[in-house]
């Protein structure tokens, strides 16, 4: 089914293992529409192609249920029912038995889980394809889960993304549809994705750094990880016991006020987002936990989003211009992140004035409003750069969230009252004297490079002669004007800054 491939030896058994997967579910139509050979009639059952492709993915195993994954928060490119069936991807595999892994966790750990901790549980408490998880208690009395990677599982998906490297520039060069999903970036993307979750240290690097984070936040919880323990296919870290935000009934049975809940999820999704830039990309109702005292705990972090400050700005431009009204500012940022694709500025000023119209002047509900957003996109041709569509989707993601535990919360409206507190962040005097350093710095190089750049202008200037001698005087007088104001603005600010 698949004409691939210049596969090593070592790979056959894997490219005939997702031919036969692809030919199980029926994907031959897929397959062709991409660019390679496909075969075989399409299954009986009026399954949509979809849900077959999902549950091919499921079966191939953690690296594909990644790609899935990852094209789930591309919805500038798939219609709905593909996004809908891609977002309930999930990697759940059969536990083992502790015995088959105990090796490896003896390995990890240098010593017997029994001796490590005062109490060790082999029955796990859950499995995923990529790892299973354990209950523990340390000496001090403190409880644990213990994330354990298979046995196997490395080696199994550095054959995974060496094929899909190969499947992806086939199918760049081979179909112009699978050129729009620019499968060759995806797959470097889903190399980076599978190298930070395989090595579990990043993980706990992650925590570490949300956590430190979000010190402003006293109800946000991220779980401690105990580095003594933890290595790259050991995490041990704290045990967290809540309830999953899926109703407000639950929450209340709790003693846990699911208005208050509402409004620290979006503080925590609108700081890692637009202040610090590194958030938890798929904060669903799995990944959350709502604990006494009206406090979150944030879980699985092996994957984080991270989106710089331009980007941060870009997206607070996006939701205050829908928000006021204003088309004329929303193309404006369209037109930023439309760059390089071709895209006429008049289609760009179109889809600005339809989803203004649509959704602008009052209250945004992400979970309404991006789809739409998307789905407009798409119909007028327009791709939008990965880190805005990560940070789209986890506000959207969020806002479902809420949704479910405060009907009517207005996630805009928070990232509204919160804009006081960005300007603030952004002019503060730590920041401001980086940037400010960062500034003279670049404008210190300037004045060193201004004479040779002068120099060299008036070389080229009496090399062609601009008319008379009056004019290239005075273009030489300018040009020693400005060197001037470079050097002394170097100086200026790097006067105010020492003595600031």
């Amino acid at each position: 089914m698949i004409k691939l491939i210049a596969a090593t030896a070592r790979d056959q058994h894997r490219v005939r293992e997702i031919a036969g997967v692809a030919t199980r579910f029926g994907l031959g139509v897929l397959l062709a529409r991409l660019g390679f050979a496909g075969e075989g009639d399409e299954p009986d059952g009026g399954v949509p192609l979809p849900r077959r492709t999902r549950l091919a993915l499921e079966a191939l195993g953690p690296s594909f249920v990644k790609i899935g994954q990852i094209l789930a928060t591309r919805g500038d490119l798939l219609p709905p029912e593909w996004i809908a069936e891609l977002e309930q991807l999930h990697s759940d595999a059969p536990t083992l038995d502790f015995e088959t892994i105990r090796a490896a966790v003896e390995e990890a750990l240098g010593e017997p889980p029994e001796a490590a901790f005062a109490r060790f549980d082999p029955i796990p408490l859950a499995a995923a394809s990529m790892a299973q998880v354990h209950r523990a208690q340390l000496m001090d009395g403190r409880e644990v889960v213990l994330k354990v990677r298979r046995p196997g599982i490395r080696k199994a998906m550095e054959a995974d993304m060496r094929l899909i490297a190969e499947l992806a520039a086939l199918a760049e060069r081979s179909s112009a549809e699978a050129r729009r999903f620019e499968p060759v970036a995806l797959a470097r993307q889903l190399r980076q994705a599978m190298l930070e979750e395989l090595d579990f240290t990043q993980e706990g690097r992650n925590a570490d750094r949300i956590r430190a984070d979000l010190t402003g936040q006293p109800g946000a919880v991220v779980p401690e990880i105990h580095w003594e323990w933890t290595s790259e296919t050991l995490l041990v870290m704290d045990y967290i016991e809540g309830v999953k935000p899926l109703s407000a009934e639950a929450l209340q049975e709790r003693g846990i006020d699911p208005r208050a809940i509402a409004e620290l999820g979006a503080d925590l999704v609108i700081e890692m987002v637009l202040i610090h830039g590194r958030f938890h990309g798929d904060p669903h109702p799995g990944n959350l936990l709502c604990l006494p005292g009206n406090r979150l705990a944030l879980l699985d972090l092996g994957s984080i989003g991270h989106v710089g400050p331009g980007r941060r700005e870009e997206f607070l431009g996006f939701v205050m211009s829908l928000a006021s009204g204003n088309p004329r500012a929303l193309a404006e940022t369209l037109a930023l992140w439309s760059e390089g694709h071709g895209v006429p500025r008049r289609t760009i000023d179109r889809a600005a004035e339809q989803i203004v119209q649509r959704h602008g002047g009052g209250r945004i509900v992400m979970a309404e409003m991006v789809p739409d957003f998307l789905r407009l996109l798409r119909e007028e041709g327009l791709v939008m750069p990965p880190d805005p569509l990560l940070v789209f989707k986890a506000f959207m993601t969020m806002d479902g969230v809420l949704a479910r535990i405060a009907p009517g919360f207005d996630l805009s409206g928070a990232i509204r009252r919160a804009q006081a507190r960005l300007i603030a962040e952004r002019f503060a005097p730590g920041r401001l004297a980086a940037s400010g350093g960062m500034l003279a710095w670049t404008l210190a190089g300037l004045g060193d490079d201004a004479p040779r750049l002068v120099r060299a202008a008036i070389r080229r200037i009496e090399a062609e002669p601009i008319g008379d001698a009056a004019t290239a005087a005075a273009i030489r007088t300018g040009a020693g004007w400005i060197a001037g104001a470079l050097i002394g603005g170097a100086v200026i600010l790097a006067s105010a800054l020492a003595l600031a």
